[in-house]
């Protein structure tokens, strides 16, 4: 039992399960054929909404974030192992005083998994258009609509070169040491990034993959560690090497470039990927 274990109230009138809030996980994994399949639980019968199919979850600790919650919840619930589990963002249901965050988080292969708690009666993938044929729990229900739409992975692609020269930090000086505090300070974005342009995802808060392209004298910063931020370095033109990354992009992903370059823009955007301004990433770093 945990501090979170209890009813509570809501500003709606609701009572719900879970002190400081609840959280799920909504694992799914895309198949070589682009097939995508979630995971469901089927709750058990004694429980609230018994024998109907939704995500694992269930109520947050006082010290938890929603995604260690949603993570802890699903792996007593079930086999799976959630170490494997690619989080990439979350999307909050908001009662006035109590709020559901649904976690989504991908999977790179279709791994067997099994109940593991009375709170579970069976677990099974599901292929996402057959989905609402199961008896649905109802605030599954209520909330599947948005987040089929949301199970996408973002790569946040930074033009370094144009990031770089829009901090007035001396970078002229050292470029290569200029891209390397660039590249330290994404680090930042290992905790998550809200406002991202509405048009690309439905989160609240993203987790992308962090890709900072160099180029030039810079290029040296792609030997060096990263930690958590990959480091493309462009054998010619960086901009040619970021319309190639996004170019690549596969069915469930999308890109986001920052940059400021008018002409970087429209390469992008003609190839599908979503751009923003360098100030929209330096305020969340």
């Amino acid at each position: 039992m945990g501090d979170g274990d209890g009813w509570a109230g809501c500003g709606l009138g609701h009572t719900h399960w879970g002190r400081f809030g609840a959280a799920g996980l909504l694992a799914y994994h895309r198949d070589p054929g682009g097939q995508v399949w979630v995971l469901l639980q089927q709750r058990a019968w004694w429980g609230i909404g018994g024998g109907t199919w939704g995500m694992f979850g269930g109520a947050l600790h006082s010290h938890e974030d929603a995604v260690t919650g949603a993570l802890r919840e699903t792996s007593e619930e079930c086999t799976l192992d959630t170490g494997i589990v690619n989080v990439h963002g979350t999307s909050v249901e908001d009662h006035g005083g109590w709020s559901f965050t649904s976690v989504m988080g991908s999977l790179s292969e279709l791994p067997p998994v099994r109940p593991a708690s009375r709170e579970t009666r069976r677990a099974e993938w599901v292929r996402a258009e057959d989905v609402t044929d199961r008896k649905l729990f109802e605030p599954f229900a209520r909330s599947w609509p948005r987040l089929r739409d949301a199970m996408t992975g973002v790569v946040l692609v930074v033009d370094a070169a144009n990031v770089v020269g829009s901090r007035a930090d001396g970078w002229w000086k050292d470029r290569a040491g200029a891209n390397a505090r660039l590249r330290d300070d994404l680090k930042a974005l290992g905790a998550g990034v809200s406002g991202v342009p509405g048009g690309l995802v439905r989160f609240d808060r993203c987790f992308p993959e962090v890709v900072l392209v160099v180029e030039g004298a810079a290029r040296r910063v792609a030997d060096e560690p990263a930690n958590g931020v990959r480091v493309v370095a462009a054998p010619g033109s960086g901009d040619d090497q970021i319309v190639d990354l996004v170019r690549g992009t596969g069915p469930g992903t999308a890109h986001l470039v920052v940059t400021a370059d008018r002409e970087l823009r429209a390469r992008c955007e003609a190839a599908g990927a979503a751009v923003i301004g360098p100030r929209w990433l330096l305020e969340r770093l």
